[in-house]
């Protein structure tokens, strides 16, 4: 190629990149007149020329929805009042919502289109009305031009992911901070940086992943991905299981990612009425200030949905009686444009009627004005927040919604095995609050009162009071038995004395039990001198663990053989945490018998 021409193409290019003149196909009309060195300079040329004229925010870039080019190149908000109105619903719903499924719910509940204007063909730059989808939202919620920034370099290309012969390919997100061009308070904005940046964080958190807390579920689970390990650290995921499908918070991090055993599990209710309780407290200075603005938010909105209605009924109006003009004013004679304006006239005629009849519909599920009465008992629920927080009509996935506002996280620790699990709030703003819950445990040995518990049974025991009479007494000085159960009974204080050796066996007359020999125990005696569940202690026995015998009779007693080496062993054990791989320790084979 003659020097002279390259350098005043190069000189062209330098500074003044314009997409419109300078793209791929300049590039490939000049393949074949130069060299692969000078096309790579005319490439760096013209990224150079991009970035120059994008630093000084003149480079023109596709405008999202709700803006507008002017014939002049002066971005500004979108001309068509109703269009505007559109994306200004949107980010107020968003706010409220929280969620993009939310939002996309409500519009397409109350039939709002989305303004598209066309980028190409013969109607292009007119206004088009599309339904509502979820990849347009998501651009539009995390597009920073709304926040009124002029941003380049938000999707560079990967030369790794290209396709040859295809230019669009290879586009990926970068981050922030590694965009080219970002100059704040440039463009007309709809919502403030603020909240610009308060929406992609939102949208990040509801994604489902780990890092994230994601979105409130339906569940009965209220602190579902706000729950932290106090042991490890890590987020506890939620489980649910039983005939009443109770949920219950577990860390397993250490079993996914490494094959170890669970750190803690524990009750969700315990934890999650707690929490509950905390925020409710937390509400209460701000039981005026919200009594005061639901009824205006409940008005704000039906005030922004008439708003759509009117100007969607003012555009139907106005095509109706444009067609109607276009019909009247064209010549009877010319029979063919006639009736293809008669035919429009109709079918705009009847868009309006449709959207009237569509209105009356909506004007009937949802007056527009708040009843005096209607506000009198928003304000006297707004004003008693508990009543409100346990009312019929309130749903599980409200109360999560809320407790998020207010937490950033809760992070728990159960004390050992017992029901005491540290509970430490940590609300937004970094603020902590330090609480104690109480959670069921399956075996009174797990309690952490559960020596005291037994000594005052045996005690009772001893006066010769009978387990009525001792269930009663327990019951009247405050003692609390395991699991879910709210008091002791008969049966479940017989069961507490046999199981852990505080009666002896009612088969055997006085005085004529079975001496045991050196080393010898019996399985509730053991239990209690190992201070462990006598139900575990039979399961080990099940499983071979121990050394045992059974004595003659159809119902035998069971006589452990434990000495000092096998209880140290058997404590081993019992400290052990639960694995997949218990069985093949060498903690769970029993050691040889003398004699045998």
């Amino acid at each position: 190629m003659d020097s002279g021409l390259f350098g005043s193409l190069i000189a062209d290019l330098d500074g003044i990149y314009d997409p419109a003149q300078y793209n791929d196909r300049l590039l490939l009309g000049l393949k074949g007149t130069m060299s692969e060195a000078e096309l790579h300079i005319i490439k760096q040329r013209m990224h150079e020329g991009k970035l120059n004229k994008a630093r000084r925010g003149e480079l023109g870039l596709p405008l999202p929805i709700g803006y507008h080019r002017r014939p002049s190149g002066e971005v500004v908000l979108d001309p068509d009042e109703q269009a505007e109105g559109v994306v200004r619903l949107i980010f107020d719903q968003f706010e409220r919502l929280r969620t993009l499924d939310g939002v996309l719910r409500y519009l397409v509940s109350h039939g709002i289109l989305i303004p598209v204007r066309s980028r190409s063909g013969p109607s292009k730059g007119e206004l088009e009305w599309h339904r509502p989808n979820r990849p347009t939202l998501y651009n539009l919620f995390r597009n920073p031009l709304y926040a009124g920034a002029y941003v380049y370099g938000r999707r560079p290309t990967d030369p790794r992911k290209k396709q040859a012969g295809r230019s669009g390919t290879g586009r990926v997100t970068a981050s922030p901070d590694a965009w080219h061009v970002i100059i704040r308070d440039i463009r007309p904005a709809y919502i403030s940086w603020a909240q610009f940046e308060s929406n992609v964080a939102q949208m990040s958190n509801n994604c489902n992943r780990s890092g994230s807390i994601g979105v409130s579920r339906n569940g009965e689970a209220l602190l579902a991905g706000l729950v932290w390990c106090g042991r490890c650290g890590q987020r506890m995921s939620v489980q649910y299981g039983g005939k009443r499908q109770r949920h219950a918070y577990h860390c397993s991090s250490e079993r996914s990612n490494y094959g170890g055993a669970g750190c803690q599990s524990l009750s969700g209710t315990c934890v999650d009425q707690v929490v509950a309780n905390s925020a409710l407290l937390a509400l209460q200075p701000a039981t005026l200030e919200v009594s005061l603005r639901v009824a205006q938010d409940l008005e704000a909105q039906q005030e922004r949905l008439e708003s759509h209605w009117r100007l969607q009924l003012e555009r139907a109006r106005y095509e109706a009686e444009r067609a109607e003009r276009q019909y009247q004013a064209e010549e009877p004679e010319n029979r063919l444009v006639t009736r293809m304006l008669a035919r429009a006239l109709e079918d705009k005629l009847s868009a309006e009627l449709k959207l009237q009849e569509e209105y009356a519909r909506f004007r009937a599920c949802t007056p527009r004005l708040i009843t005096a009465e209607q506000r009198e008992g928003i304000l006297a629920l707004a004003s008693d927040i508990p009543s409100l927080w346990h009312a019929p009509t309130t749903t599980n996935l409200q109360r999560s919604d809320i407790v998020r506002l207010l937490v950033d996280r809760v992070i728990v620790a159960v004390q050992g095995s017992t029901e005491k699990v540290g509970v430490c709030i940590v609300w937004a703003g970094g603020h902590k609050t330090h609480l104690e819950a109480t959670r069921p445990v399956a075996s009174v040995m797990q309690l952490s009162y559960a020596k005291q518990l037994l000594q005052r049974a045996k005690e009772l025991h001893d006066e010769g009071a009978n387990s009525p009479l001792i269930a009663e007494k327990l019951n009247q000085e405050g003692w609390k038995p395991a699991k879910r159960a709210e008091a002791f009974t008969a049966n479940s204080i017989r069961s507490l004395l046999s199981r852990n050796g505080l009666t002896t066996a009612k088969r055997y007359s006085k005085g004529k039990e079975p001496r045991l020999k050196r080393n010898e125990w019996w399985l509730p005696q053991l239990a209690t001198h190992l201070e462990m569940p006598v139900e575990t202690l039979y399961r080990w026995l099940r499983n071979g663990w121990l050394n045992s015998k059974q004595l003659a009779g159809k119902q035998g007693r069971l006589i452990v053989w434990a000495n000092p080496g096998e209880i140290d062993r058997l404590r081993r054990l019992r400290r052990r945490k639960k694995m997949w791989s218990d069985v093949d320790h060498p903690d769970t084979k029993p050691g040889p018998r003398p004699g045998k």
